[in-house]
């Protein structure tokens, strides 16, 4: 065991948030990107991956979904992230002098109001985290950075002001990746279970997979397409429905599903989390 988590982007990331609320006692490792992620698990410099999967403003992560069911890993648990943004600068600095901030693309339009109350333009950086690394690196008294407020601690920065997004709601859904798949436990919030299916090219067989989930009781929570291999013709999905397979409603709504499909991989089962809500 290593006691690490790895996470994709710079330390203060949103995703090393995720880390610190939910595994305070492990280090959290950056990677560089999504397979990096995977591949520090898989090789065991990781004990365990943390992945965002989807948001609720902007919708899925893009290519999360393809990476996941090839990983060779299983989905052990989840967990949600509010996604408050800070305005950070260097200390001694004030919103007034500040004529631009730097962070990811999809923070910019979050703080749109507060950046023009303020009369303050907005200027897309690869990272917010690392947006707010290099700031901490130069004199730059005119620029700030929006990003998490661990960003600020990790960095040295000033918050000039907090929770600034326009809306309070937005909030990120993220899996926990393991090498083995852990199918013991019981959530007090019940179980999901995740998996991926390829349906067989026979008329209406996507209706026909879903009959079952229906008629056997079983709320599917998500159900999303995507091209696999790039090819048109092959439509896998992604899915999570309620519920453990041991249990009977499952079971039978699985074994239903897999008459109608070419190939059905559980990816993962694991207690449900409760997404964090307001303040």
């Amino acid at each position: 065991m290593t006691n690490r988590i790895a996470f994709q982007g710079d330390l203060g990331a949103y995703s090393h948030e995720a880390c610190r609320n939910t595994y305070p006692e492990m280090e959290a490792l950056p990677c560089r990107t999504f397979e990096d992620v995977i591949n520090a698990v898989r090789n065991g410099d990781a004990d365990i991956a943390m992945l965002p999967i989807e948001n609720s403003t902007y919708g899925r992560v893009a290519d999360i979904h393809r990476l996941l069911p090839e990983s060779g890993l299983h989905i052990i648990g989840e967990t949600f992230v509010r996604v408050r943004i800070a305005l950070m600068a260097h200390h001694g600095v004030d919103i007034a002098d500040l004529e631009k901030v730097q962070a990811h693309l999809v923070l910019l339009p979050q703080s749109a109001n507060f950046l023009q109350k303020h009369g303050i333009r907005g200027e897309a950086a690869a990272d917010s985290a690392g947006a707010a690394a290099d700031l901490s690196k130069r004199e730059d008294r005119t620029t700030g950075v929006l990003a998490s407020e661990l960003a600020a601690e990790i960095y040295g920065l000033n918050v000039l002001a907090k929770d600034i997004e326009d809306h309070g709601h937005n909030t990120t859904r993220f899996v926990i990746m393991s090498r083995e798949p852990n199918h013991a436990r019981r959530g007090d919030s019940g179980m999901i279970t995740t998996f991926v299916f390829e349906v067989r090219n026979i008329p209406a067989a996507l209706y026909k997979a879903m009959g079952g989930f229906a008629t056997n009781g079983v709320n599917m929570t998500k159900l999303e397409s995507y091209m696999k291999n790039g090819s048109f013709t092959a439509t896998q999905f992604y899915a999570d429905i309620e519920g453990h397979p041991d249990d009977a409603n499952v079971q039978l709504a699985l074994d239903e599903l897999s008459y109608f499909t070419n190939e059905l991989k559980i990816v993962g089962v694991y207690p449900a989390a409760r997404p964090h809500h307001g303040s």
